[in-house]
């Protein structure tokens, strides 16, 4: 519909670690050259867990900023800022809670879930119920069409997309709707507008899916309509009125294989972290007194890499040639665990230091982090703004 721009958020968690990287800074990093890329600290959303102790999120907000910029995300690629920041959010979250029934937000299925997980906090507050809805709130205000999310969080996009396909529903049909469509075709010029009609035409009344395709693509790359016509032409094209809401689609990202010092996930919860800007000295400790194969309780006795979380590293960080020489060496009693563990400190630490060193000249300068999103925050709001014309013009609460 729209060229594509990718929305996606971090609750602030502070300094961040390999587990983060792996599973969502690369990816990041990668978008950024793909798409137009949006890129939030979901501070507001530490609340609907934190409410009762929200005083360390500012500093974990800038401490994992500086981690997005050691990590390579670009702010002349992509815009980087904070939620709370964008006062828009909130607005559309509370005019979309008017029209979200109850009970699509009880059938999500992380709610029930975390309530279980989370046992030894109160989560029976509204703030917590409507965290997707707020979620659909970031989402929609940026018309992004394309949020990266692992396979747990598809749900979430497929509510953002039966909100907004709600709110098309209920406020798309302005007055003089069809007038205005009609309008806005001739503006296409006499040939554009002919194919225009002609594929909507095959669409409507045949269902000509391909046609569909074409129209929008027409559209697509039309220069001289404005926003508001676009909008309407890709409503009036599918029967519909005004689509003023994008229906996202969820980017599926693949899942981080990176483990833990124990060989489960990596999380601060489970203590068995190696931070982006942890020591190297206690990078090595740490990999050193990892435990190994109970098998090899003496240098020579022989051991199964699979049954150990060293073996796990490996797969993450080394290239078949090592990868062989470990399982030779560990089932042969050949090698022992210092020397494979070294070859996973040599390959963090390589991978470590680039990271480490734009770190240390962010943290050396504060301001320069504060202007980035400083900035981020202007161009977030920009955008944010002109949905939110568009929303209150349809829901009647223009008073301009």
């Amino acid at each position: 519909m729209y060229a594509d721009r990718v929305l996606s958020g971090m609750r602030p968690t502070g300094s961040l670690h390999l587990g983060h990287y792996h599973g969502v800074l690369k990816n990041w990093v990668r978008l950024q050259h793909e798409y137009e890329c949006l890129f939030f600290v979901a501070d507001w959303h530490a609340l609907t867990t934190q409410y009762d102790n929200p005083r360390g999120i500012e500093e974990a907000t800038w401490q994992m900023v500086i981690d997005w910029l050691a990590a390579g995300v670009d702010p002349s690629k992509a815009t980087l800022f904070i939620q709370s920041q964008v006062i828009e959010h909130a607005e559309l979250h509370l005019l979309l809670s008017m029209m979200t029934p109850l009970g699509w937000l009880e059938r999500v299925p992380t709610y029930k879930d975390q309530q279980e997980k989370l046992t030894e906090k109160d989560l029976s507050t509204y703030g917590f119920l409507g965290y997707p809805l707020l979620q659909s709130a970031d989402i929609l205000i940026y018309r992004a069409n394309q949020v990266p999310v692992g396979e747990d969080q598809v749900p979430h996009i497929e509510f953002a997309r039966e909100i907004a396909r709600r709110f098309n529903h209920l406020y798309g049909k302005e007055p003089g709707y069809e007038e205005k469509a009609e309008a806005a075709v001739k503006k296409l010029g006499a040939k554009k507008a002919k194919l225009y009609q002609e594929l909507r035409t095959r669409y409507q009344q045949g269902g000509d899916e391909a046609a569909l395709e074409s129209a929008r693509a027409l559209l697509g790359e039309t220069q001289n309509l404005s926003l508001g016509d676009k909008e309407r032409l890709y409503g009036f094209l599918e029967g519909g009125g005004k689509m003023i809401l994008t229906e996202p689609d969820a980017l599926l990202t693949v899942a981080s294989k990176m483990p833990g010092l124990d060989g489960q996930k990596m999380s601060k919860s489970y203590h068995n972290t190696i931070s982006l800007r942890e020591d190297p000295d206690q990078v090595g400790k740490k990999i050193r007194t990892m435990r190994t194969d109970p098998a090899r309780g003496l240098r020579t006795d022989p051991g199964d890499p699979e049954k150990c979380p060293v073996w796990q590293f490996h797969l993450v960080y080394s290239g078949d040639e090592v990868r062989a020489w470990v399982q030779q060496g560990c089932r042969s009693a050949g090698i022992g665990c210092l020397e494979c563990k070294q070859q996973v400190i040599d390959a963090v630490l390589q991978e470590l230091a680039p990271i480490q060193e734009r770190a240390r000249s962010y943290t050396e300068e504060p301001d320069v982090v504060k202007n980035i999103i400083a900035d981020g925050c202007e161009k977030a709001r920009d955008l944010a703004r002109e949905t939110m014309r568009d929303v209150r013009e349809a829901m009647g609460l223009n008073y301009g």
